[in-house]
């Protein structure tokens, strides 16, 4: 059904690789949907000449008003402000002792330590069985869900131009305006990780992970490595892993932007319909139909999407891991219906601070039954602060939406983990590199495997 090129091959022992591959891409601020960088950088060519307007004034002083912007705790440490993670605005959490993740038998709120060194993991895997990755491309001329993609135009050698030179809709800045988005094609790159211990025939449990593929943010070859580790140490069972492309550029007005920003249960949908057949069938696999067996993964937009996959459909996905999820208003276009965008999962939207229940712009987690997800999620001390100037609008902290998102978790009495990762920055690899095992091994905690 789609157009599609295979390669099927096993890794050989630079498949644990925590250097160029993993360390040095993640430890920069990205260019991604959710993952704007504060500034423009001098050195991308074509983008010194930008002009950033000066955006409206920021509310930080009336806490009641609308859109109000939170200071207190934010020390400005060169670019991104470092936050304090012990403020009262944030829940209580635990300090971990430096080089060490939290223990798995416990939810909570942690601290980590500046220190993150790779997790004994990674090392292990160069010795154990590799599994084999299929791959594969898929384009939205064969797509139902999302035929045709979405495309914007940004000024030339500048990724993301268009966003900084928008506006907000007068009067609201959780509205940007964009107007060089229109329909345009997308092709991607899916890759399934199959465990050397799968046996054919039998129906696996699995986790998917968007920004993944050739072009991807996730550094998809060392979660591979983290799960032979953790396979052969049979501390996991043989869980097949499907890293997903984005659609193409990132945030608002793109194809990424739009699958992963998007709060609804369409991702999830495109997901069990057009990818997870393709990916048995190329991949010689069988998945299993089990919800509690079955999750996803994610990275800043693609953890937020992670999350939603589960919310919207908890009959598909019940176990969530992401770092430095897009919690914060980054949908686009502008919905009436769910004005604060993914920030709507655990706070209420911003231009109407007290909204609650059914009323519009009410917070989704606090007014819903208790469902059954699991969920691990990091942020760093310096993740991401309201990247684009056009919109000051209370809901582009990465950090209080994550702690927002703990809170209401745990007054849900939801299973949860929250790490916010000291001396850190957005989808922060050192981070990732230490924590990613346990992670996984929180994740699938209580899983015992069904016939279907």
């Amino acid at each position: 059904m789609f157009d599609w090129g295979m390669s099927n091959f096993q890794h050989g022992t630079g498949y644990g690789r925590l250097t160029a591959g993993f360390r040095t891409r993640f430890f920069i601020p990205l260019l991604a949907s959710g993952c704007l960088a504060m500034k423009l950088s001098p050195a991308v060519a074509g983008c010194q000449s930008v002009h950033v307007p000066t955006p409206p004034a920021a509310n930080t002083t009336h806490p009641q008003a609308p859109f109000f912007i939170d200071l207190s705790g934010l020390a400005p440490d060169g670019g991104t402000p470092r936050r304090d993670p012990h403020v009262s605005r944030y829940p209580p959490a635990r300090d971990l002792p430096d080089g060490t993740v939290p223990p798995l038998a416990t939810n909570g709120n942690f601290v980590l330590g500046p220190t993150h060194t790779a997790a004994p993991e990674f090392a292990a895997a160069r010795t154990a069985p590799h599994g084999r990755v299929v791959s594969f491309t898929m384009n939205s001329s064969q797509s139902v869900l999302f035929n045709s993609g979405i495309v914007r135009d940004d000024p030339d050698g500048c990724p993301n131009g268009a966003i900084y030179t928008a506006r907000s809709a007068p009067g609201d800045p959780s509205d940007l305006r964009l107007t060089s988005s229109h329909s345009g094609p997308w092709m991607r790159q899916v890759d399934v990780y199959v465990p050397a211990q799968y046996k054919p025939g039998t129906k696996a449990p699995f986790l998917v992970f968007g920004d993944g593929g050739a072009d991807g943010f996730y550094p998809g070859r060392d979660l591979f490595a983290a799960l032979d580790a953790l396979i052969n140490s049979h501390r996991l069972p043989p869980i097949i892993a499907i890293g997903i492309g984005a659609g193409g550029q990132d945030a608002q007005g793109s194809e990424r932007g739009l699958e992963y920003d998007t709060v609804s249960g369409t991702y999830a949908e495109w997901v069990e319909r057009e990818v997870l057949p393709l990916a048995q069938r190329q991949a010689g696999v069988s998945l299993t139909h089990d919800p509690d067996g079955r999750a996803t993964m994610g990275v800043s937009s693609s953890g937020g999407a992670a999350f939603g996959m589960a919310w919207f459909h908890p009959d598909l996905y019940r176990r969530v891991l992401a770092y430095s999820p897009t919690l914060t208003n980054q949908q686009w276009p502008h919905d009436p219906a769910m004005p604060g965008g993914a920030w709507q999962y655990h706070s209420p939207w911003a231009g109407n601070p007290a909204a609650t229940g059914s009323q519009p712009g009410a917070a989704l987690v606090p007014n819903a039954a208790r469902k059954p997800v699991r969920f691990w999620f990091a942020a760093g001390d310096r993740d991401l602060f309201y990247p684009a100037p056009a919109m000051p609008d209370g809901m582009h902290d990465w950090v209080l939406a994550s702690e927002n998102m703990a809170r209401v978790l745990a007054a849900k009495g939801y299973d949860y983990q929250f790490v916010l990762s000291r001396n850190a920055g957005h989808v922060d690899g050192p981070t990732i590199a230490q924590t990613l095992p346990e992670a996984l091994l929180w994740l699938w905690q209580g899983y015992v495997p069904q016939r279907d």
